[in-house]
């Protein structure tokens, strides 16, 4: 494969959803490296995490998602290219920071006496508290009873009083058991807390013991962290105040002296702790607290200039949002009529996002907007400006959102199963131009779908998911016709194109794990007509096939049994070929 520039770089990225006081891992450890000017298609059933892994990268999870983890770095030269204006007001800015962070270096000297401190702190505290294990335990027993009760409360609201009140009258009777319960366990977990504390109060040998060793290390630390900095203390402060004002630069002077006041407070915690302040993930991690972090290039008298490290999984600011959303990542999404505003013209939702993004007047946005519609293949545009979204047909209000979210030339165009709603015919014809425009555009596709039609058509390369994992990744003819996982192969064998006459069209039997328990091994193990022991054991490694070929199966470890794919999928070549007039 042609070595292309890596855009956006995932790795081990972990989403949850907070639902109904219960915890959902939607993405369990996602990596993935996806480039410039390539088409990636995402796969997999329903409910296996597409949509959710892709909002990631626009910052458009629900409002109860959250990233657990991983991260998301997006290599936009432009946006990665940072210079902010100085004037003296920011040079005596500059100073300041540098000189609070020679204050915060003498700490340094103090650093292992301090984590010493800390640690016994932690170790009191532990004392008077439940263990880990303990709290989990009990807060584990504790949300389970109260999403049975939401269960059943959710049930008894579907009863007709008229013709259930048995029904309604044994279901309250069931969330009265369930608050009775809960009521029971929580009681119970704040009289094993106060045992603990009363406990801890009592034991005044070790509380003397504490004291005395409290008192040593505290004097030990008082003249660790009285001697004088460095001279490549004082060189590596320079540096670090040149970058907190990078980070900061582009905000307003309130939200700037508030970012700078929490990174001196991480700058000066990572200093105590005796944290490696050279180290670019030491650095890196610090600045994602508060904002994304600029490492410091050069400089003159009027300007600082820096490269950023932009990690979208830990992305914070509205307004760093509106620099990537849209306009550097659009999506276009299935039904195009939850795109569009029925009462607003065709036209004007076109030029309030290319005013928005790009700056220029409204008869610039106008001219811009015609041409994009003439591009997206919208005839005489200049006639369908000024109409309403009822008044297109359902594939050229596709076209519509296509020539949206294309308006501001993002590098790449997330395409949420764009095709689904559409019939055969004009799916053909938005994939032509999805294609088409991207050799104009040079943008990256990442297209969701469960159609492998459509794959087949248009991607360069190919990533399964189950379950929340990737599980199998690869270019388009390694995926389709060299598939490697079980759940591929079982995704292939459910094509109707192979499906012979007379006989049963295949279909995956089972259905997908339950993503709010931990699994343990291999997720498609209980539905794996190959299933081996240590499928239920471990979750597999992703195993390299090819240079550009991986799969996440145990059957590619050199101790397992050789199996062979299904012999319906053994020679799909010539069949694809022909479905799908690849």
């Amino acid at each position: 494969m042609e070595e292309k520039k890596v855009l956006l770089s995932v790795k081990d990225l972990v989403v949850k959803f907070n639902v109904r006081g219960r915890i959902l891992t939607a993405i369990r450890g996602i990596s993935l490296d996806i480039h410039e000017n390539e088409s990636i298609a995402i796969v997999g059933e329903s409910g296996s995490g597409k949509s959710v892994f892709t909002k990631t990268f626009a910052g458009m999870l629900d409002a109860n998602g959250f990233i657990d983890n991983g991260e998301i770095i997006f290599n936009d030269d432009e946006l990665v290219d940072t210079t902010v204006q100085m004037n003296q007001a920011a040079w005596q800015k500059v100073a300041a920071i540098q000189q609070k962070l020679n204050g915060f270096s003498a700490l340094e000297n103090g650093a292992e006496t301090y984590n010493a401190l800390k640690a016994l702190k932690e170790e009191k505290e532990a004392r008077s508290q439940l263990t880990p294990e303990e709290e989990k335990q009990l807060d584990s027993e504790i949300s389970e009873l109260v999403f049975q009760r939401t269960e059943a409360f959710n049930l008894k609201q579907t009863f007709d009083p008229a013709k259930e009140k048995d029904k309604i009258k044994s279901t309250a009777a069931q969330i009265a058991a369930f608050d009775e319960k809960i009521k029971q366990l929580q009681k119970g977990k704040q009289d094993a807390i106060a045992r603990k504390k009363a406990e801890a109060k009592g034991d005044t040998a070790y509380l003397a013991q504490y004291e005395e060793k409290k008192s040593q290390l505290k004097g030990r630390y008082a003249k660790e962290i009285s001697g004088a900095i460095t001279e490549e203390q004082k060189a590596r402060n320079v540096i670090l105040s040149y970058e907190i004002y990078l980070s900061v630069g582009r905000y307003s002077p309130m939200k700037r002296n508030k970012c700078i006041k929490g990174l001196l407070a991480e700058m000066e915690e990572a200093m105590k702790q005796g944290k490696d302040l050279t180290s670019d993930d030491v650095l890196n991690a610090l600045f994602d607290k508060v904002t994304f972090r600029v490492k410091f290039n050069d400089k003159t008298e009027s300007k600082l200039h820096g490269y950023c490290v932009i990690n979208l999984a830990k992305l914070k600011d509205a307004n760093d949002w509106t620099q990537v959303r849209g306009k550097k990542i659009a999506t276009v999404f299935q039904d195009p009529m939850t795109s569009l505003n029925p009462i607003i013209t065709i036209g004007k939702q076109i030029t309030s996002i290319i005013i928005k993004h790009q700056n220029c007047s409204e008869v610039e946005a106008r001219s811009r907007a015609l041409e994009l519609m003439a591009k997206v293949g919208i005839p005489h545009p200049e006639k369908r400006f000024d109409d309403y979204p009822f008044q297109y047909s359902g594939g050229m209000r596709q076209r519509i959102v296509i020539a949206i979210a294309l308006s501001c030339q993002p590098k790449i165009l997330i395409c949420d199963e764009p095709t689904t709603a559409l019939d055969v015919t004009i799916q053909a014809q938005i994939l032509k131009l999805l294609k088409d425009l991207q050799k104009e555009f040079d943008y990256t596709i990442v297209f969701i779908t469960h159609d492998l039609g459509v794959v087949a058509n248009v991607a360069d390369r190919v990533a399964v998911m189950y379950a929340g994992q990737i599980v199998e990744v690869g270019k388009v003819d390694e995926v389709f016709f060299d598939p490697r996982h079980p759940y591929t192969w079982a995704l292939l064998s459910s094509l109707p194109q192979l499906a012979q006459k007379n006989t049963k069209l295949y279909s995956i039997s089972g259905t997908p794990p339950s993503l709010y328990n931990k699994i343990i091994g291999d997720p498609f193990a209980p539905r794996n007509p190959y299933c081996m022991k240590i499928d239920t054991l471990l979750d597999p490694p992703m195993f390299q096939v090819t240079q550009t070929h991986y799969a996440k199966t145990w059957l590619l470890d050199p101790r397992a049994p050789k199996v062979e794919k299904p012999e319906i999928i053994h020679d799909i070549h010539a069949k694809l070929m022909d479905a799908f007039n690849i």
